[in-house]
């Protein structure tokens, strides 16, 4: 039975006060490592726990924060990316909202180990209630010298901020977050150079997702060995997954990175009552969708890479058999449409294009030649882009033509959509 470990607090009453998060052995990762670790000894750690960042991408943790270069007359930034505005995502708001301390902990323990005395939290505005509680944390934590000067009699300073988006996608894109952190328009970044080096104001950065965060204190406590026993040793580490769409029990599961897709979907109860599951989206609208001879896939970076997907923020949105992939297809890239910041012209003009194409095919107007043009213009998207938001629509467009073709067919050839 697999035991939460990152959810344990959640459904306890008063999950986000400091002192349920003391009782259940909070804060004593920070004095572990201000008592036992140097800064240096603290990264090995996390390297050795082959802890994956958790926002998407998947990169190395203590790889990450090993780039910080360590005399550069700059001071050091760590950035908590909150932003979470993958469609179908949740998990990040459920911690800050239940149990924000885990965070906080985390930041700290994270900003010891790369020798920054400041981190922001960027997080979404919508998030009424995650900010409050974090707010609310961040006082207490003040208030009993877990942050502040010279935290638990030690050396180290370290102090939390937090700064709220007004709800740009594009602002999950690292790069974006630290513009709309400086005051400026959120528009990805041309690297090199990259954050580790010239990231907020120019000075070495890191950046770090929530999840992520959350997973340092246990890793410090429990040993890297523990962390790497759960799940696949290049993707170890217990996960969160958000499952909604059309299941029985949707909702926000913690289970080891690596579960077949399917055994996820039957944890969440499957499909509706009288109805099959058509496909599955494994990481957020973004990532390719998995057909359902698919699902057997173990849902973790690597093996849903060799799938032709991704894991992505996890955001698991299910689709069963009463639902049109034309009109699933539309919605996704009409939101990425939206969503793009006008940077870089395949994104900007491209995306549009695609967003005439699908709407003319969905309405029952496709003409011979759409789905060749579609075709073309993902090419024309895909790799050519500041960011990864035109790549995650063109691979999300692309593997819709290619499992779910007939239905574009369909609609062309039938002027109408079969499932009306």
């Amino acid at each position: 039975m697999f035991e939460p470990v990152l959810l344990k607090n959640i459904d306890v009453p008063d999950g986000h006060l400091l002192s349920t998060y003391e009782a259940g052995g909070g804060y004593q990762a920070l004095a572990k490592v201000l008592r036992e670790y140097t800064p240096d000894e603290v990264v090995e750690l996390v390297k050795r726990s082959n802890l994956r960042g958790r926002g998407g991408a998947g990169f190395l943790t203590g790889m990450k924060w090993s780039f910080v270069p360590k005399q550069s007359g700059k001071p050091k930034y760590l950035c908590c990316n909150a932003d979470e505005g993958e469609p179908g995502t949740f998990k990040d708001r459920i911690l800050m909202e239940r149990d924000p301390h885990q965070l906080i902990e985390g930041l700290a323990v994270s900003a010891y180990a790369i020798g920054a005395e400041i981190a922001y939290v960027y997080i979404r505005g919508e998030y009424v209630t995650a900010i409050r509680h974090l707010e609310e944390a961040i006082a207490e934590a003040h208030a009993k010298g877990y942050l502040g000067s010279r935290i638990l009699g030690s050396d180290f300073n370290f102090t939390v901020h937090i700064h709220c988006g007004a709800g740009a996608y594009i602002c999950g894109e690292e790069t974006a977050m630290l513009e709309s952190l400086e005051g400026k328009r959120a528009q990805p970044r041309l690297k090199p150079p990259f954050p580790a080096v010239a990231g907020l104001y120019a000075s070495p950065t890191v950046i770090n997702n929530v999840e992520t965060l959350a997973c340092v204190p246990h890793i410090v406590v429990r040993g890297p060995d523990w962390f790497r026993d759960i799940g696949p040793d290049k993707s170890p580490g217990p996960k969160l997954y958000c499952v909604s769409g059309q299941v029985r029990k949707p909702g926000l599961y913690e289970l080891p990175m690596g579960i077949p897709l399917r055994e996820l979907v039957d944890h969440a109860g499957g499909p509706p009552p009288g109805r099959k599951i058509k496909a599955v989206i494994p990481g957020g609208v973004s990532a390719p969708v998995i057909p359902e001879h698919g699902l057997d896939v173990g849902m973790d970076f690597d093996s849903l890479a060799a799938a032709g997907s991704m894991l992505g923020s996890a955001g698991v949105i299910v689709i069963d058999n009463s639902t049109c992939m034309v009109k699933v297809a539309t919605r996704i890239i009409e939101f990425f449409h939206h969503e793009s910041c006008g940077k870089c012209t395949p994104c900007r003009e491209g995306l549009n294009w695609v967003v005439k194409v699908l709407r003319r095919i969905e309405a029952g107007d496709g003409a011979p030649g759409d789905l060749e043009q579609l075709d073309m213009l993902c090419k024309g998207i895909f790799g050519n882009t500041f960011c990864a938001l035109g790549d995650g629509a063109a691979m999300g467009l692309r593997a819709a033509l290619k499992h779910f073709r007939e239905e574009f067919v369909a609609h062309v050839e039938e002027r109408r959509c079969p499932f009306h």
